[in-house]
């Protein structure tokens, strides 16, 4: 136990005898805390917002991203209310991007929507932040502590296109960025908030008919993925056939209401096997009026279905046997 610890000792003392440079000294100014700076680094600091932010403008220009960061933020921490200070938080979101941080460079943009609503660049940073979320529903990774890339997420992405549309709701991106809400939802296989999302489109973006048009057929589109998925629940394969049939009435001019007779007709017929495949369910169990009603409803929906015929010769059976239940039943 002495030996090591005598061992640990000298150690210790050895690494204490090498002189080490300090690469980044630790200073303290009053207002803005604790920063770590390069000797000499103090060169970029500057006495007032205007100077600061030019600092932090040039570095920027010249892809000294390290002094653009620090000189903008200082910018803003020093003088959060000067008319310097959006331009300097809308830096800070741009040094964060150029240098592929889109996770933070997102929440820097975010602060100057909240904390500057009024900012000269408000409509330019709504777009950045629009082709972030894009990058991220095209399959960016997000990054785990913001620095190693470690998983895909539409939940994530589905979020950023919300404050996108919530920070600018008649902006000139917002119609699109409320479609990609949907579209975020569908990758994640939740057809159901897709069609909420696209619905919000359809709804808020009324009087724009492209904008309009394109959110009914996603959304009934979505509606159609639910049905193909479904098994014994058809409601998707009628909400999407009643959603189609809207964008065929308000849009007849529609260059896609060809495809979506198409639809309709295929989810005509997936409404008979939904409802041929409860009524075989039903016969098995012998409950033969739960088989004749769904049975019929296999016919009305899709009459020339190889699931309307089959269903129309299994009425046959079913009637006989139902008659021979009542026979049987005991007269009162």
């Amino acid at each position: 136990m002495k030996r090591r610890v005598v061992l640990i000792s000298l150690i210790v003392l050895g690494l204490l005898s090498v002189p080490l440079r300090c690469p980044a000294p630790l200073v303290y100014r009053p207002g803005e805390g604790w920063t770590y700076e390069s000797v000499g680094g103090g060169k970029w600091v500057r006495a007032r917002a205007k100077d600061q932010l030019e600092v932090a403008q040039e570095a920027f220009d010249n892809k000294q991203y390290g002094v653009a960061k620090k000189a903008a933020r200082r910018t803003v921490k020093r003088w959060p209310l000067s008319d310097y200070a959006p331009q300097a938080q809308y830096l800070l979101g741009r040094v964060y991007e150029a240098r592929r941080y889109d996770q933070r460079a997102f929440k820097e943009y975010q602060k100057l929507i909240e904390k500057y609503p009024k900012a000269a660049d408000y409509d330019a940073v709504l777009q950045r932040q629009y082709e972030i979320a894009n990058r991220f529903l095209g399959g960016q990774w997000f990054k785990l502590w913001g620095f190693i890339p470690f998983f895909r997420s539409m939940e994530k992405t589905a979020d950023m296109f919300t404050k996108v549309v919530q920070s600018g709701p008649h902006s000139a991106i917002a119609p699109d960025a409320q479609l990609k809400i949907g579209a975020a939802r569908e990758k994640q296989k939740e057809y159901m908030l897709a069609v909420k999302a696209y619905e919000k489109a359809a709804d808020i973006y009324h009087n724009r008919p492209k904008i309009a048009a394109e959110a009914i057929y996603r959304a009934g589109m979505a509606y159609r993925k639910a049905a193909l998925t479904a098994e014994y629940d058809q409601s998707a394969a009628a909400s999407a056939i009643a959603t189609f049939t809207d964008l065929i009435t308000l849009y007849p001019d529609d260059s896609r209401v060809a495809d979506v007779r198409g639809y309709i007709r295929t989810l005509k017929t997936e409404q008979a096997r939904g409802a041929f495949q409860t009524a075989r369910f039903y016969e098995k169990k012998r409950q033969w009026d739960g088989a004749k009603v769904y049975y019929n409803e296999a016919v009305s929906f899709d009459p020339e279905s190889t699931y309307a015929i089959e269903a129309k010769r299994r009425l046959e059976t079913v009637a006989r046997h139902s008659r021979a239940k009542t026979a049987s039943a005991p007269t009162p």
